[in-house]
């Protein structure tokens, strides 16, 4: 069963002037270590950095908060698998309220798919149930 839905899209160059005006304290306060680290690798790193916030607003939304009950930027984060595969890992408030939100008997899967076309970063997030086996 589908738990909640989010999107969202946000503009790689609004992102860009972010990080040059405000550099560091800006991706400390919204990216975790690890998110920095992969993105300061590739050679597009505004564009990471990009999808990444966009991933972040479309879990809060798909969690049915937004940014503005009390979870943290980085409650929520970006990794990978080996293939590539996006995944989002979620901490703090962001995992307390994925808790409450999942049915008694049931395990949450969240679904995160990112995509880019400059100036443009689209994220999409499924939170799904499904019933725990055994």
């Amino acid at each position: 069963m589908i738990l909640g839905i989010g999107s969202d899209l946000a503009n790689i160059e609004r992102i860009g002037k972010t990080i040059e005006r405000f550099g560091d304290r800006f991706k400390t306060r919204v990216f975790t270590e690890a998110e920095r680290a992969k993105a300061e690798r590739r050679r597009d790193s505004v564009g990471t950095y990009a999808k990444r916030w966009a991933a972040k607003e479309a879990c809060s939304k798909a969690l049915g908060t937004g940014l503005a009950m009390g979870i943290s930027w980085q409650d929520m984060a970006v990794t990978n698998l080996e293939t590539g595969q996006p995944m989002m890992q979620v901490t703090g408030w962001a995992a307390d309220r994925l808790s409450e939100m999942t049915p008694t008997g049931h395990e949450a899967i969240i679904h995160v798919t990112l995509t880019d076309d400059h100036p443009w970063a689209q994220a999409f997030v499924v939170i799904e149930a499904r019933p725990k086996s055994g």
